[in-house]
């Protein structure tokens, strides 16, 4: 079984986690909580925006739907009358510097998920600096940044803080990493504004939200057809996100026969990795096909999601905002 084969399993089944993983969890642990505190007593400093800051983040490690969620929220309060825009580390991209994207961003420079967010209308900005990086939203008009995967990213001050939760893996066995999943310790999740759910059974104070498709596309946008027209079909499915097992499962469950080729989250594709031999259509994330443009086949289907929330969370929001 391969390393992080072993690790999934341990995280969210029935195996223990390996007796390595244990002191390496000690020490994040510490390490985290002293990063806290150094922020805590101003020894790290917050850098706080003339605009509210809603921080979407999450405590485990892998996705769990912020970037839909990002999507969302920005699309929402643009339909109440503000002006919204992205911050993002740009995770898989080389840029460094901060960099408000154009029109055509390129993913293996700016990452996958911010060219996401952009073909969706909205300003985002990538860097490394992402206090530096807002500041060119706020440069274009934004009136509210939203950061997207910055819970754990303190030197953002923020007004809002949203952390999504997959609603079936939840926490897994609770541990920090790399004995478990955690970014932070569970009782991190007491002191955030907003709970969303992702999928499964929303608990007690968390919104439920739900990823809903039911559509495929070329690549190249000239082909649109109904995911249902793939069912009793064999394809390939190809996902680099989080949870890619997610992706996959939702295929099945349009009746679709699915070879499930999972890779690294933010892995940059080459035309060889998807050439399976056998004439099969492709289908593969929204976040995947960002990547694979420049070298599609007719033969290979985007499959988007958007994420649907209940009107009191927009609400609640923008409550907090005020």
């Amino acid at each position: 079984m391969a390393l992080a084969d072993e690790l999934a399993e341990a995280w969210y089944g029935h195996r223990r986690s390996p007796r390595w993983t244990w002191p390496l969890a000690a020490l994040y642990g510490a390490l985290t909580a002293l990063r806290r505190w150094l922020y805590r007593i101003g020894v790290l400093r917050s850098v706080r925006l003339p605009v509210p800051v809603i921080v979407i983040g999450n405590l485990t490690a892998g996705g769990t739907g912020k970037t839909p969620l990002a999507i969302a929220l920005a699309e929402a309060l643009r339909a109440r009358g503000f002006r919204p825009g992205v911050v993002s580390r740009g995770h898989g991209g080389r840029q460094r510097e901060p960099m408000l994207l154009g029109e055509s961003p390129i993913p293996a420079e700016v990452g996958d998920e911010p060219c996401l967010i952009r073909a969706s209308g909205v300003p985002v900005a990538v860097g490394r600096d992402r206090p530096a990086a807002a500041q060119l939203l706020l440069a274009e008009g934004c009136d509210v940044v939203i950061a997207d995967d910055g819970l754990q990213h303190y030197r953002l001050a923020r007004d809002v803080e949203i952390c999504v939760i997959d609603g079936v893996r939840r926490f897994g066995n609770g541990r920090l990493l790399p004995a478990g999943p955690l970014r932070e310790p569970l009782r991190r999740l007491a002191r955030v504004d907003l709970r969303v759910c992702n999928g499964g059974m929303p608990q007690a104070g968390e919104y439920p939200m739900r990823l809903v498709g039911g559509t495929a596309a070329t690549l190249d946008g000239t082909r649109e057809q109904p995911l249902a027209a793939f069912a009793g079909q064999r394809v390939h499915a190809v996902a680099a996100i989080g949870n890619p097992a997610r992706f996959f499962a939702s295929l099945r469950e349009a009746g679709i026969d699915t070879i499930g080729h999972a890779f690294p989250d933010h892995h940059a594709f080459v035309a060889n990795e998807l050439a399976f031999g056998d004439g099969l259509s492709v289908l593969m994330t929204d976040k995947d096909a960002v990547k694979c443009r420049g070298f599609a086949q007719p033969h290979w289907w985007r499959v988007p999601v958007r994420a649907e929330l209940p009107a009191a969370f927009v609400d609640a929001v923008i409550a907090s905002l005020s």
